[in-house]
């Protein structure tokens, strides 16, 4: 590799961790082991680990384990190369107004010198030093920007974890920002499947809009950024079933008038049941159908719409491997998806134009896109990865000239 077209490496990774806190006797070290050997293979010079779940679902009694694994990952002979940690822990879940259950961890090689983060309040860059963990403290530090999405942002659901953390960092003179997001999930298969965009994925896209939006108008200096975490982005559920169904016969269970089921069945055959829905069922006779032998469900990209909205801002670098999510939780199966869901890819990383001319596509030094752990148990979200090089030189100090300009988005919308 040509040592004058290549800066430092820069690993990124998105983790919903929500099932590796929920049973951590038996996930947690898997799950390292799996992080651990990904910094090897690519031995990175900065690693920026964004965390959704912090604490997992019933954070109120597994928030314990968090400090667990801070302290396997800081007190690893893996990690000893390292020699500076900064990790922001949103794990006060007392405070249910500002609650994001958000964990941004980076990591800085002793290889590497120039490296700052940014002080929000002061507006200014500060060298990083040591190896720091703020977590209960998190509001005494300025080192980021967090906000969690309005009540208003959560229409007939619960108020819930969603939100965003940023950071800001320069190195060697390359600045950019590391945003982690969590946006809204599906909450049924059965509202989901009634129109595209449903209105899980227009309230994505509002969220989404607001932070980009707020990072347009905000008082600080605008610059490229790289945001990544579960977006909880899905598929045209719509469009995926009426693609496997075809001309199956549907047949409804209603309760109170609702449509609480529909067991499609094949034509040819009045006992074959092809699929069954429900509100957090998605069950296929034949897996192999929707996710193909061996080709990373490739024909369900068509459907893969949400990330168009913000491709005038955003972008994102080929998706050539599975869906993300939802896979078994089963400790022993690191492959079969759960049948709750339609599988989709949740979890990603995009980026701005303006980002993306700071990576350099030198031969042998090309970016990088796709999980870790594809064949164990992660969780039921697998991590994504994005390992690339900064571009060498005076040409990559890379503020963004001017403003960030915020186009609105429309959709066309489809019904059954």
């Amino acid at each position: 590799m040509d040592a004058q077209t290549v800066g430092p490496g820069v690993l990124l990774i998105t983790a919903n961790l929500g099932s590796i806190f929920e049973d951590p006797e038996h996930m947690l070290m898997i799950w390292l082991e799996k992080f651990y050997e990904t910094l090897e293979r690519l031995q990175p010079h900065f690693v920026a680990l964004h965390c959704q779940e912090v604490g997992g679902k019933n954070y109120e009694h597994s928030m314990q384990y968090v400090d667990k694994f801070l302290r396997l990952i800081f007190e690893s002979d893996k990690m000893r190369s390292y020699d500076r940690i900064c990790a922001l822990m949103d794990k006060e879940f007392t405070v249910a107004e500002h609650f994001t259950a958000l964990g941004n961890i980076y990591f800085v090689h002793e290889s590497i010198k120039n490296v700052q983060y940014y002080d929000f309040k002061a507006c200014k860059f500060r060298a990083i030093t040591g190896k720091v963990i703020h977590a209960d403290n998190l509001k005494d530090t300025h080192i980021y920007d967090k906000a969690k999405f309005p009540a208003s942002f959560f229409p007939e659901m619960k108020w819930s974890r969603k939100g965003f953390i940023r950071t800001r960092w320069s190195i060697d003179n390359r600045v950019f920002d590391l945003v982690n997001i969590h946006l809204f999930h599906d909450a049924s298969n059965m509202i989901a499947m009634q129109n595209c965009p449903s209105p899980y994925c227009k309230n994505r896209k509002r969220a989404l809009d607001h932070v980009i939006k707020r990072f347009a108008k905000d008082k600080h200096e605008k610059v490229p950024y790289f945001i990544f975490g579960d977006f909880n982005f899905r598929l045209d559920t719509q469009g995926v079933i009426q693609t496997l169904v075809a001309r199956a016969t549907p047949e409804y269970t209603r309760e109170d008038k609702e449509i609480k089921r529909i067991v499609y069945k094949a034509n040819d055959s009045v006992d074959k049941v092809i699929l069954t829905l429900g509100k957090k069922v998605f069950d296929i006779d034949e897996p192999s159908r929707l996710l193909g032998e061996g080709n990373g469900a490739k024909w369900l990209h068509h459907f893969d719409k949400e990330p168009l909205s913000f491709n005038t801002l955003l972008c994102e670098y080929p998706v050539e491997f599975p869906p993300s999510y939802p896979y078994s939780e089963n400790i022993q199966d690191g492959n079969t998806y759960m049948k709750t869901r339609c599988p989709a890819w949740c979890d990603r990383i995009l980026l701005t134009h303006q980002a993306k001319s700071l990576i350099s596509e030198a031969i042998g030094g090309k970016p990088y896109y796709g999980v870790i752990g594809q064949d164990v148990c992660m969780g039921d979200h697998k991590p994504v990865i994005l390992f690339f090089r900064l571009i060498q030189g005076t040409a990559a100090i890379c503020r963004a000239i001017g403003s960030i300009i915020y186009h609105p988005i429309i959709y066309r919308e489809t019904s059954v």
